[in-house]
């Protein structure tokens, strides 16, 4: 199950957080903070999977953004990490060619299409093409 995801600049700057279990604010800030100093001071010719108090980080960088997310301990890392890539897919296909300002000025519908394939902390959808229909749908109603 996943735990939390979230999308944090090199600085530090949370650009988006999702949390599947309930955690105090003061105990999210601290998450957020703990995550962002394991992941931006790793040597990059390690594994992009790390221990974290009891779970798992899993995490990748795109240009200048960290994309990482807290897993169980037994979970399959890879599938997450192809998980993240199909976000960052997603992303780039909803927004072509997306960066950071982006995330910003577009929060409301990159919390949507995260919504669309991850549900409770489970994967719901894995299909690319299907997220977008359904994100193409969601457009036109509004």
């Amino acid at each position: 199950m996943i735990r939390f995801i979230l999308l944090q600049n090199r600085q530090g700057k949370t650009r988006l957080a999702k949390y599947y279990v309930p955690l105090e604010d003061s105990e999210k800030h601290k998450v957020e903070y703990e995550v962002h100093r394991l992941v931006v001071n790793r040597d990059p010719k390690f594994t992009n999977f790390v221990e974290f108090r009891t779970h798992k980080v899993i995490y990748r960088r795109y240009a200048g953004l960290f994309f990482s997310m807290c897993v169980d301990i037994t979970d399959n890392e890879l599938a997450y990490l192809e998980c993240i890539h199909l976000f960052v897919e997603i992303l780039d296909h909803f927004f072509s060619n997306v960066c950071e300002l982006d995330l910003v000025f577009n929060f409301h519908k990159v919390y949507l299409i995260l919504d669309e394939f991850i549900l409770a902390g489970e994967l719901q959808e894995t299909s690319k093409r299907a997220i977008i229909e359904r994100m193409g749908e969601l457009e036109k109603q509004e």
